[in-house]
């Protein structure tokens, strides 16, 4: 008997992670109706929650509340379903299934609560919904394990029971091993699925896999995103995959339709968020961490890639799989912590500063933009000028003291010959050693602990400045981030952001800059440009 393929878009669902499920009524609506018109076989709508359904969100309490979305003309073949979070839904809030909404529900659920998780399959199955059994991190279970959860799987019957790579940590092996395993022991009627994470790239070819080991043995569903939207690396693509199956499995999926969808949906989305492979979210693959963990560590300014592998590696396995931000941050605090001795260093520092009108130059845009109030500024107060993770063109005089903490900012200057000629103050994450014309002082006690964005280079300066006794302390491009518009004053140093990234610093940077300045001991820094950090140092000083 020939056995069946299907593909499933899980792209209102798995993509709402970037969006915080605020698509908007008109994206919801139409983009339901292009998977629909381009014919694929099931479309996951969004979840079921506890929480109150808003508009233009993908997330809703009962099927009555989805209904208003799909199309008023079903297309025969094309099904559609929510997923529910067992921990995150009570079941009693859902209403039968009449067929006018959608006819399935995905149940997902840890490994602890497999046993707890069986009577609320059973309630979705007599409310007359199918039953997909989604349980998260496959590779998580001991055979053992995997084996009890097939027994009860068998139970029920579910409609399907997915392969879900949650962590994006498998290679080919392990998914034969696993479909070995599961094929072995699943009952025949029940179908198969996969539903896999791109951050060692294998996603596109784990799902070719995943249906080359079941043709003509099991019936089987392979979930997908458009354009692989998903958090972190994202997902497999369904675009890719509807193509594979188009041409190597005989099915229909209107590719035109699918990439028309691309064009009027899809570039909104890459506007207002990032995802896709990057070496961060391969570490998050090869230590199975929860992608919450490398987006939380890939904003700290001054950390390495290898940095965020230590902590990594210091976490224990199950913690991986969460994340606990306070741990993270005490690892990473370790990973920079130095046992030198730097006061003769911080001494040395409080000495050049002493008294004087100190000038810090942040590499934001108003530093060049600004340049001529700057550099008037610093002539009429003959100021001491700090240079912050940056030195100046060629044709400028090289500061009083440069300060680098930013690895990256550190190694792409330190090769150059002005790097060589001028004072330099280090923090010791950089395993600089102080000596003749350089200054290291420990970065652990100038971070501000529980903050994010914590080691933010002016952050760090401005503490350090706080325990000497400057007559005067002046901020110039310390601009704060935007997505629209160039965020350093030298392209070299540009990197992009998406609107919650930024949004995420600045709140971070105000936060702690807002603490500094509560517990500050010495003068308060004035601006010498627009910031939109000004306003918090502004008040109550004439």
């Amino acid at each position: 008997m020939e056995k069946d393929i299907k593909l499933l878009d899980c792209t209102l669902r798995d993509g709402g992670y970037l969006v915080d499920t605020q698509f908007g009524d008109k994206f919801i609506k139409g983009f339901i109706q292009s998977l629909t018109d381009a014919a694929v076989d099931v479309i996951e709508v969004g979840f079921l929650k506890d929480e109150p359904h808003q508009p233009g969100s993908t997330i809703f309490n009962n099927s009555a509340q989805i209904k208003p979305y799909l199309p008023k003309e079903r297309r025969e073949g094309v099904a559609y379903v929510a997923l529910s979070d067992y921990s995150r839904y009570h079941i009693e809030n859902l209403d039968p299934c009449d067929g006018t909404s959608i006819t399935g529900v995905r149940a997902c659920f840890f490994k602890k609560e497999r046993k707890d998780v069986l009577p609320f399959c059973r309630r979705i199955q007599e409310l007359g919904y199918d039953l997909y059994i989604q349980p998260v991190d496959i590779l998580g279970y001991s055979d053992e394990e995997l084996l009890d959860l097939i027994r009860d799987v068998n139970q029920l019957k579910p409609l399907a029971l997915s392969t879900v790579d949650t962590f994006g940590s498998m290679f080919p092996e392990d998914l034969q091993r696993l479909f070995g395993v599961i094929h072995s022991h699943l009952d025949s009627s029940i179908r198969m699925g996969f539903h896999s994470h791109n951050n060692m790239q294998m996603s596109f070819a784990l799902s070719q896999e995943f249906a080359r080991l079941a043709k003509g043995l099991r019936d089987i569903t392979i979930d997908a995103t458009l354009c692989g939207m998903g958090r972190g690396a994202g997902n497999t693509n369904t675009e890719l995959v509807a193509d594979y199956l188009n041409r190597k499995w005989g099915k229909h999926y209107d590719l035109d339709v699918l990439l028309d969808a691309v064009d009027n949906y899809m570039g909104s989305m890459k506007a207002r968020c990032t995802w896709g492979y990057s070496v961060p979210y391969f570490l998050a693959g090869i230590y199975s961490a929860h992608v919450h963990n490398i987006t939380y560590l890939s904003e700290k300014p001054s950390i390495r890639t290898k940095d965020m592998r230590y902590v990594l590696e210091q976490l224990e396995p199950a913690i991986r799989k969460r994340y606990d931000y306070d741990l993270v941050d005490k690892l990473y605090a370790g990973c920079l912590a130095s046992t030198g001795d730097d006061s003769e260093s911080r001494k040395a520092f409080a000495s050049l500063v002493e008294g004087r009108t100190v000038v810090l130059v942040l590499p934001g845009p108003s530093s060049r933009t600004h340049e001529e109030e700057i550099d008037r500024f610093i002539r009429e107060k003959d100021a001491f000028v700090i240079t912050v993770n940056q030195l100046p063109q060629p044709e400028k005089p090289l500061p009083d003291l440069a300060f680098f903490s930013n690895p990256k900012r550190y190694d792409y200057w330190k090769h150059s010959e002005r790097f060589s000629q001028a004072r330099l103050l280090f923090t010791s994450n950089l395993r600089e050693s102080a000596g003749e014309n350089k200054l290291v002082v420990n970065i652990a006690p100038l971070m501000r602990p529980g903050f994010y964005y914590a080691d933010n280079a002016a952050l760090l300066l401005l503490t350090l400045l706080d325990g000497c006794r400057p007559g005067a302390v002046y901020i110039a491009g310390l601009d704060g981030y935007d997505t629209k518009a160039q965020n350093f004053a030298s392209a070299d140093m540009e990197r992009s952001f998406d609107a919650q990234q930024a949004a995420a610093i600045n709140e971070g940077l105000a936060a702690a800059l807002k603490d500094l300045k509560e517990h500050h001991q010495g003068v308060l820094p004035r601006f010498l440009t627009p910031s939109r950090f000004a306003p918090i140092f502004e008040e109550g000083q004439a």
